[in-house]
C-alpha cells in the first residue's frame, strides 16, 4: 500500500510539473505578442478629421480580413486598419466585402 501511494505521488508531481511547465509556455507565447488597445478617442478624431476633409476611405488592402469580421477582429493584428475599419463603418454604414 505504502508503494502505490509513493507512486500516486510521484504521478501527482510530475503531471504538475507538466501542467507548470504547459502554463509558462502558454503565458510566454501571450506576453510575446504585442497588445493593441483599441484607442477609441484617437480613432474618433481620426474619422472627424477625414470626414472634415471628405475623404472616401479605401476598401480594404490588407490580407486579415475574413467574412463574418468586425473592425475588432482586426485589432489583434494591427492598429492602423482597426482605426481604418471603423472609418469605413463609419463612412459606409457596413463593413468590407
Amino acid at each position: 500500500m505504502i508503494g502505490n501511494q509513493s507512486i500516486l505521488a510521484a504521478q501527482e508531481e510530475s503531471e504538475e510539473d507538466l501542467l507548470a511547465k504547459a502554463q509558462a509556455q502558454m503565458n510566454a507565447e501571450v506576453l510575446s505578442k504585442p497588445f493593441l488597445a483599441e484607442k477609441p478617442e484617437e480613432v474618433d478624431a481620426y474619422i472627424k478629421s477625414m470626414l472634415e476633409k471628405k475623404v472616401k476611405p479605401p476598401e480594404y488592402q490588407g490580407t486579415y480580413w475574413r467574412p463574418g469580421y468586425t473592425c475588432r477582429d482586426l485589432l489583434r493584428y494591427n492598429w492602423t486598419q482597426y482605426r481604418n475599419c471603423k472609418y469605413y463603418y463609419r463612412y459606409y454604414g457596413r463593413y468590407y466585402y
